[in-house]
Parts: structure tokens; C-alpha cells; sequence
């Protein structure tokens, strides 16, 4: 009996090892603490090994094919969350969120994520199984992004600001927001809200509003994170759909790739300033999924040219990765001259 394209069996692990792996990272993670760099390394590695041993089960118990097209699903999911991971970085900061309840919004994030990535998975392989034409389009979509990227990183001072948000603005409109922080807590009973503000007169915006519950910043700053995840993903799907036409491959690739994120954007956050090139490599990776697009369309319908094996596309997604972070580690940032100093004065 076959689910996806694949053995039930093979399902049933996936699930269970994805239900596990949630319950061992909110067990691990249950305290309020900031997320040391050595830790987040730690764990990053161990969602790395995750993947790899389902890829390995799928090398013995599938085919080394099925095996290359999920790595290279996952190598690029992971590549193309990097710029994700920086917005990320610009909302906590935007919002104030402290250290120490960042997982917390990132761990309920992936939640989502997890979500929204089966249903765009759906959809993008429906469209997908129209024809080539969809693969043109898909192309169109990966090649715009990646040029909307390359010019975002030339607009180094562009200041974003999240109260002009969808989902900031969204969830403003149909619930009370409590001004300041609560810990780790996302909502407040009306009842509750309404005592403390009394109590330290405290004025709560939106009182008037039919809810009976009241909304922290924190709440405001997840659901900014969600829906930007979700706009993420129109770009990062047909990415990956490009890789693979099996819906099971492409959503349990993005789906090991998404359990490491919240590990990787503790990584990047102590490294920020040192992974200069990475991003790069994110442009370049989109620009070659939509060059494979279109060679792919291309062949399908005036049957001239050629596509980009599985293995091919492995080996160029991983030597691009290893060349960004080679070249961020090789990188010396340039020591700044002292005002007054650089004519020669």
C-alpha cells in the first residue's frame, strides 16, 4: 500500500520522526534561557545528522536517486532560509524581543511553517503535473526573486518598519494589545488585562474590541514571523519543486530543513557579521533553480535541449553553499581609517 508515491511504512517513519523531534525540542528548550552559540552548533549538528540518516533510509530502502533528490531538496531549503533567517533577525529586533523567549516564537513558528508547507507542497505539485508550461512559470517566479533579493541587498539602509505589517495590522484589528511583554506569553484574559491595567493604570489599546483575550508583543512579532514565512515559501517551493516531481521527497526535504532552523538562526545570529557571501550564494542558487526550470520547460514542450540530472544539481547546490561559507570565512573586513585620516591629513 503506497501514500505519496511511497510505502506506508516509509510515511509512518517520517511522522513519527517529526512528532518526536518536536517533542524533543520543547522538552530540551522548556526554560526561558538565551541559546548559547556552542549549543545552537550542537544542535545544529544534530538536525543535520537527523536528515541524513532519513536520507540514508531512503538510499537502502528506495533508491540512491530518491536519496540525491532529498538532499538536494534539503541542501537547497536550507540554503534559501538563510535571507529568511535574516528578516528574522530584523523583527526580533524591530519588536525587542529578548534572547531568551526567541525560540519560544521560533519553535511555534515551525509549527506553522510545518503547515503551510504541506499545503503549498499540494498545490505546487498539482500545478506542476499540468504540464511544462507551469514549469515556465515557476521559473519566472524563482528568477524574479532572486533579482528582488540581489536589489534589496543594495538598499543597505532600507529600514523596515513591521507596524505597517498585514499580520501586525491584522491582528490589531480584531484583538486588544497589551502594551509591554509578559514573560513568554502570548495572550492575556481580558479580565486579567483589565486588572492589571487598573491596578498600574496601564492603558491597553483596542479594549473595545469583541475578544476575550488580549494580545502581547510577542504574539504581534509571531504572527509578523508566520506570515513572512509563509510569503517565503511562494519563493522557496517551486525552488524545491524543481528538484523533485514526488510530493513526499520535496515536503520531507523542506521539512528536516525547516526542524534545524530555529538551531541555525542562533548560528547565524552570533555569526551575522561574518557570513558576508552567504547571501550571495542564495542569489546565485535561485538564479540556477530558475536556469533548470526553464532548461527543463524548454525540453518538455519543443523537446531541444537538455535538463540537469539529480546528482548534477546536488553537487552545484552543496559547492555553492561550501563556496559561500569558504569565501565569508576567508573574508577580512576592511579596518577603517580614523575620521580626518584618509586624504593623508
Amino acid at each position: 500500500m503506497e501514500h505519496l508515491g511511497f510505502p506506508l511504512e516509509t510515511v509512518i517513519l517520517f511522522a513519527a520522526v517529526v512528532v518526536l523531534s518536536l517533542f524533543l525540542d520543547l522538552f530540551a528548550h522548556r526554560r526561558d534561557e538565551v541559546i548559547s552559540f556552542k549549543s545552537a552548533c550542537l544542535w545544529s549538528v544534530f538536525w543535520v545528522a537527523l536528515a541524513l540518516a532519513f536520507g540514508v533510509y531512503l538510499y537502502v530502502h528506495h533508491s540512491p536517486e530518491m536519496a540525491s533528490l532529498f538532499f538536494t531538496g534539503y541542501a537547497l531549503e536550507k540554503v534559501l532560509s538563510v535571507d529568511n533567517l535574516f528578516v528574522m533577525m530584523a523583527i526580533f529586533s524591530w519588536f525587542s524581543i529578548p534572547g531568551q523567549y526567541r525560540h519560544r516564537v521560533l519553535y511555534w513558528g515551525v509549527l506553522g511553517a510545518i503547515v503551510f508547507r504541506a499545503i503549498f507542497v499540494a498545490i505546487g505539485a498539482e500545478l506542476m503535473s499540468l504540464g511544462p508550461y507551469v514549469e515556465l512559470l515557476f521559473a519566472v517566479i524563482v528568477g524574479y526573486t532572486a533579482v528582488m533579493v540581489l536589489k534589496k541587498k543594495d538598499d543597505e539602509e532600507e529600514i523596515k518598519d513591521y507596524s505597517n505589517h498585514l499580520a501586525f495590522r491584522m491582528v490589531r484589528r480584531f484583538f486588544p494589545v497589551w502594551p509591554r511583554l509578559c514573560g513568554h506569553t502570548f495572550f492575556l484574559s481580558r479580565e486579567k488585562a483589565m486588572e492589571e491595567s487598573q491596578r498600574d493604570n496601564i492603558p491597553i489599546e483596542g479594549m473595545g474590541r469583541a475578544s476575550s483575550l488580549v494580545v502581547t508583543p510577542l504574539f504581534l512579532c509571531l504572527a509578523v514571523i508566520e506570515v513572512s514565512d509563509v510569503m517565503f515559501a511562494f519563493d522557496s517551493v517551486p525552488a524545491v519543486i524543481a528538484v523533485s516531481r514526488e510530493p513526499f521527497i520535496i515536503y520531507s526535504a523542506m521539512i528536516f530543513a525547516i526542524l534545524g532552523l530555529r538551531s541555525l538562526y542562533f548560528v547565524l545570529e552570533s555569526m551575522s557579521g561574518s557570513l558576508v557571501y552567504l547571501e550571495k550564494a542564495v542569489i546565485v542558487l535561485l538564479f540556477f533553480i530558475a536556469f533548470k526550470l526553464m532548461l527543463s520547460g524548454i525540453n518538455h514542450i519543443f523537446h531541444v535541449g537538455f535538463e540537469i540530472s539529480p546528482n548534477v544539481s546536488l553537487i552545484i547546490v552543496l559547492g555553492v553553499l561550501a563556496t559561500g561559507i569558504i569565501a565569508s570565512l576567508l573574508h577580512k573586513p576592511e579596518a577603517k581609517e580614523p575620521d580626518g585620516q584618509a586624504d593623508g591629513k
